[in-house]
């Protein structure tokens, strides 16, 4: 049996926002999740607001609390950190992209901790190493180490975790 196909008409008039509209969609926006100056602003743009009232509307958002970005950076460390297990060097270019200030970044930094970071770095290597096959040890190991600089893990500390790991097997 099938099912018809949704008819996607390209030529449909996209739905745009009122000023007032925006105002209460984009305060409901941010209150759902933390969110950056350039999230809002995109989403500004998709709804065809533009320019100097997109401005006001985020200077509006921020002086109402709605928009922090040291709170969206420290909230997107502990997130992307503990949830995905990135690591600091990833997480940094991801915020760099979303045009956080190097002091929101540094605030974010704070919210990991050394000894958790390390640790979530042991169990990381821990799992990679027991998933591969690989009989080579130069080719195993090679194949953690980009695993997790992929993660975005600092290349030195994934040296001295893969030291560690073979000192205890």
């Amino acid at each position: 049996m099938s099912y018809p196909r949704k008819d996607y008409d390209s030529d449909a008039p996209k739905k745009y926002w009122s000023l007032e509209e925006a105002k209460l969609k984009i305060a409901s926006y941010c209150a759902y999740q933390e969110r950056c100056q350039k999230e809002v602003r995109e989403k500004l743009h998709e709804k065809g607001v533009y320019g100097t009232p997109a401005e006001d509307l985020i200077a509006e958002m921020i002086t109402e609390g709605f928009l922090n970005e040291e709170r969206f950076a420290q909230s997107f460390f502990r997130g992307k950190f503990r949830m995905k297990k990135w690591g600091r060097n990833k997480i940094l270019q991801e915020l760099k992209f979303r045009q956080i200030s190097p002091n929101c970044i540094k605030s974010g930094l704070k919210e990991i901790e050394e000894d958790e970071y390390l640790e979530t770095l042991d169990q990381l290597v821990e799992k990679k190493w027991n998933s591969i096959s690989e009989k080579d040890l130069f080719r195993k190991k090679n194949k953690v180490f980009q695993y997790l600089i992929g993660r975005g893990f600092e290349s030195d500390l994934i040296q001295e975790a893969m030291v560690r790991h073979l000192e205890n097997q």
